[in-house]
């Protein structure tokens, strides 16, 4: 358990370093930590709560950015349709994408590496049917798969994060269980089945370390995936309900009056969605170079 300890140790050292190692990956890790905090503590530093009638005056409805409303009140990004202070609305929506898209990541991951390490483990019948399964998964496109989901069970966050789940596991699956078949074959795992040790314990405690770097990277990547994935399906109209913020539900409002000369409702959203998504796959293709011996050297 120390070896494992510190060798978990040594890998974040090396990610941290290899992060700061390089300018482009550095900046989009800082935008993502200050895009993380500023999700978090966003009913602090939100100028008002979009989603509390109390606060929202519709007197104040389609003002530009840097207006002042008739509460006295600056709208440093606009306002939208209903009369709510932009900045406010992406702060409380970049809340509830990130949300959605780590939830729905960690447990993708989890059932993935789950049926992965069972699949590399066990083989046989086992084996075939997981694997069969997962080609069957990564054979139809992400959005379709959740689109038709979301038609059958409908709206919902919790419905949402499940039909992520459901279409991105099969990606971990299949990374785990082709590092799983390797690091089976060496000699300490054969050590291990030497002394009796049971197949939980090997699975979990020796194989499952050196599963890890994909892990990460693939983690990072279906996170940005996730989040992308929610803004499409809110903007279709299918992913989240209207009362629940989201940056996918505030371009698709603002897309319905951009022709108007109303752009700020839409592009501003948009513009948050895309640095979000942008640098969190520029910090785990930093990660893939790092984590990955080839492409370090």
């Amino acid at each position: 358990m120390i070896t494992l300890r510190l060798q978990g140790d040594g890998m974040a050292v090396r990610i941290v370093r290899g992060i700061l190692s390089s300018p482009k990956a550095s900046i989009a890790a800082l935008i993502c930590l200050l895009l993380i905090l500023s999700a978090v503590f966003a009913p602090l530093i939100a100028p008002q709560n979009p989603y509390d009638l109390t606060e929202i005056d519709f007197f104040d409805a389609k003002l530009p950015p840097m207006s002042v409303g008739y509460s006295g009140m600056t709208y440093l990004l606009g306002t939208d349709g209903q009369g709510r202070d932009m900045l406010s609305a992406m702060l409380y929506g970049l809340r509830t994408s990130l949300a959605v898209g780590v939830t729905s990541g960690v447990l993708a991951m989890l059932l993935g590496t789950a049926l992965g390490l069972i699949a590399a483990y066990r083989g046989g019948m086992i084996d075939s049917v997981i694997m069969r399964f997962v080609d069957l998964m990564l054979g139809f496109p992400t959005i379709l798969v959740a689109l038709m989901i979301l038609v059958v069970f409908g709206q919902g966050i919790d419905k949402v994060i499940v039909a992520l789940v459901f279409v991105q596991w099969a990606y971990f699956a299949r990374a785990v269980r082709a590092t799983a078949l390797v690091e089976s074959g060496k000699e300490y795992a054969e050590a291990a089945r030497c002394l009796g040790l049971p197949a939980r314990r090997i699975m979990a405690g020796h194989i499952l370390p050196n599963c890890l770097p994909p892990l990460i990277v693939i983690a990072t990547i279906q996170v940005a995936g996730a989040i992308a994935a929610e803004a499409t399906l809110s903007f279709l109209g299918i992913g989240l309900p209207i009362t629940e913020p989201s940056l996918g539900l505030l371009i698709a409002n603002g897309y319905q009056v951009m022709l108007a000369g109303l752009y700020w409702m839409s592009v501003y959203p948009g513009l948050l969605l895309l640095v979000l998504v942008f640098s969190v796959n520029v910090v785990g293709d930093r990660l893939r170079e790092v984590l990955n011996p080839r492409l370090a050297q």
